[in-house]
């Protein structure tokens, strides 16, 4: 029996694939989470041979409590579920624990197939969020544009931002102008989920 560790913020997606996976003679769902910090503590209840995560709870933080998580758990394969719109944290992810990416498209029957996959330790990347990754918009942001964002994003005032980088207020100013303006953006907090996504500040 393949045990599995269900990671996904949406009730409603979390549910129908529970209910999905349920259905196969193999396949059993250990448990059921809405948030990625709940799942270290339950794996170590019930130890997974599959935990399957929406990559959206990967942003900021994500990404570091899943490579932990894949440290304390090395035996459990990690499969994430994805759409086309973010081949930046798809390519950050599977430079990390991550043994294989579904896209949010796939048919019931590809997702079961690749955990099965998964669980024989195969690595399974989506074909067509493969596409999506090597056609992905190169970078409009120079190198020290992207170190202001970096900063910006983590919600400190510009004058610290502008202390932290060494430059004056004014110039943070400037180059969150710029920055905003390259990447078609309102504000710092949309410019840094877009520049994420894009995995333009790796």
């Amino acid at each position: 029996m393949i045990r599995i560790l269900l990671v996904e913020p949406m009730n409603l997606l979390r549910g129908a694939l529970a209910a999905t996976l349920s259905l196969e003679d193999d396949l059993t769902v250990v448990a059921e989470l809405g948030c990625l910090g709940e799942a270290l503590g339950m794996a170590r209840a019930v130890p997974p041979d599959v935990a399957v995560v929406n990559v959206g709870l990967l942003a900021g933080d994500g990404l570091r409590m899943l490579t932990r998580f894949s440290t304390e758990q090395p035996h459990c394969a990690t499969l994430v579920l994805s759409g086309p719109d973010a081949p930046g944290r798809i390519n950050r992810v599977l430079d990390g624990h991550v043994r294989g990416v579904i896209g949010t498209q796939a048919a019931p029957r590809e997702l079961v197939r690749t955990i099965r996959r998964l669980s024989r330790g195969e690595r399974v990347i989506d074909a067509g969020l493969a596409v999506a990754m090597v056609a992905a918009r190169r970078s409009p942001l120079s190198a020290r544009e992207a170190d202001v964002l970096r900063v910006a994003g983590s919600g400190m005032p510009s004058a610290e931002v502008a202390a932290t980088l060494h430059l004056t207020a004014g110039t943070v100013r400037n180059y969150m102008s710029v920055i905003l303006r390259k990447t078609g953006t309102r504000n710092r907090l949309e410019a840094v989920r877009v520049a994420e996504d894009a995995g333009w500040l790796q």
